[in-house]
């Protein structure tokens, strides 16, 4: 699994490939998970990635939630 330091650059989000949905980190307690979302990672661009991993895209860092779904965080949650 990579940590928040060496996650790896992906880009932004394709429409037109399979994509997990993003929220900002602080807005995670409020989502209505429902059994639609994924249970066995988060996509990005079609290609799946384990739960807990970080992945980089552009100037965001995204970290794949156990609900499948990718949350923005800031460096400074990280320290």
């Amino acid at each position: 699994m990579k940590t928040p330091h060496q996650a790896l650059q992906v880009g932004a989000p394709d429409p037109e490939l399979r994509n997990s949905p993003i929220f900002d980190r602080w807005d995670s307690d409020e989502l209505a998970l429902d059994s639609e979302l994924e249970s066995s990672g988060c996509y990005f661009n079609d290609r799946q990635y384990d739960f807990g991993e970080y992945v980089r895209s552009g100037d965001e860092l995204l970290h794949c939630s156990e609900h499948g779904i990718w949350l923005k965080v800031t460096e400074e949650r990280l320290t």
